[in-house]
């Protein structure tokens, strides 16, 4: 009798949970803010194009709106930062030294390098500085970074009506190189936009990344030519190892740089160009832009959470 009342009564199995994936998949359903395909990310990317190029030019307006003298700082900034660099390399350095055409030298160089600071320190807080925007609309995030890099060639564009001014009043002739410019652009408009894309990917999971970023830009502008011949300042120290000039020449702003200089300084001849720099500026363009792009969608889902 005891053995009887010991023995627990049966117990009835649990009926296995629903497979809700299935169950979702039956139905339609999807996960919210699930990232879409490669492909069909490009799509949905280019069926925003006209609200990519409307939010660049609203950002750029916007810009300088509160400022008395309005758009005209878009040229009156990188002039005033050539003036100063002028003044301090040019005047007290001495880098001009050996430098034809040395101010137009140096205004394309600041022009040229400020596209790419901008643009990347712009990409930086792409994400990080529009989460209400994030959070409310639903959009390829990729959008906000590209934009940004357009408002920053709108700007460029802008200021090189005052550099074109600057190369005829140096004497500078008119030339059919000049529309080598158009090319360069491109080039380096893809490199920048994917560079931004990198750089916004980091700057929404770490903004503290926004601080450090004009050190860096900074470093690297003093490693790209802006202010100083590449060739002629590695030419005068001969106990250079040879892999350092044609390092400093390879890297992207100074190859996006000198190819504009080539475009729009007669003095500044082929000779002082890397060896295969067009192939050097779209290889840079193509694994920035196409890696940059690709780093940016794997991360598609995580924008604007937490």
């Amino acid at each position: 009798m005891s053995q009887v009342l010991d023995t627990p009564p049966p117990t009835t199995p649990a009926p296995a949970p629903p497979d809700l994936s299935a169950l979702a998949a039956r139905h339609g359903l999807a996960v919210s803010g699930a990232r879409p395909s490669l492909p069909r990310y490009v799509r949905q990317l280019w069926a925003r194009r006209h609200f990519i190029g409307a939010f660049a030019t609203a950002k750029l307006t916007a810009q300088y709106s509160q400022a008395k003298l309005g758009q005209v700082w878009q040229v009156m900034t990188p002039l005033l930062n050539a003036a100063v660099y002028y003044f301090i390399f040019g005047m007290l350095l001495g880098t001009s030294h050996g430098v034809r055409d040395y101010i137009p030298f140096l205004v394309t160089g600041v022009f040229v390098w400020t596209f790419t600071q901008s643009s990347i320190m712009a990409g930086t807080r792409a994400i990080s500085g529009n989460l209400g925007l994030v959070r409310a609309l639903h959009f390829p995030r990729a959008a906000l970074p590209i934009s940004f890099a357009l408002q920053q060639l709108q700007q460029l564009l802008f200021s090189m009506a005052a550099l074109f001014v600057i190369l005829l009043c140096f004497g500078i002739p008119v030339a059919a190189s000049w529309l080598l410019v158009l090319p360069a652009l491109f080039l380096q408009f893809t490199f920048n936009a994917g560079v931004a894309m990198v750089m916004a990917r980091m700057g929404a999971k770490t903004p503290d990344i926004a601080q450090l970023m004009p050190f860096v830009l900074r470093t690297w502008m003093y490693a790209s030519g802006v202010m100083f011949s590449i060739s002629h300042v590695t030419g005068s120290h001969k106990g250079l190892p040879s892999w350092v000039p044609e390092l400093l020449q390879a890297n992207p702003a100074a190859v996006y740089i000198d190819l504009m200089r080539f475009a729009l300084i007669d003095s500044f001849h082929a000779s002082q160009l890397p060896p295969h720099v067009w192939a050097i500026a779209t290889g840079w363009a193509l694994l920035a832009g196409v890696g940059g792009f690709i780093y940016f969608w794997k991360a598609e889902e995580t924008y604007g959470r937490g």
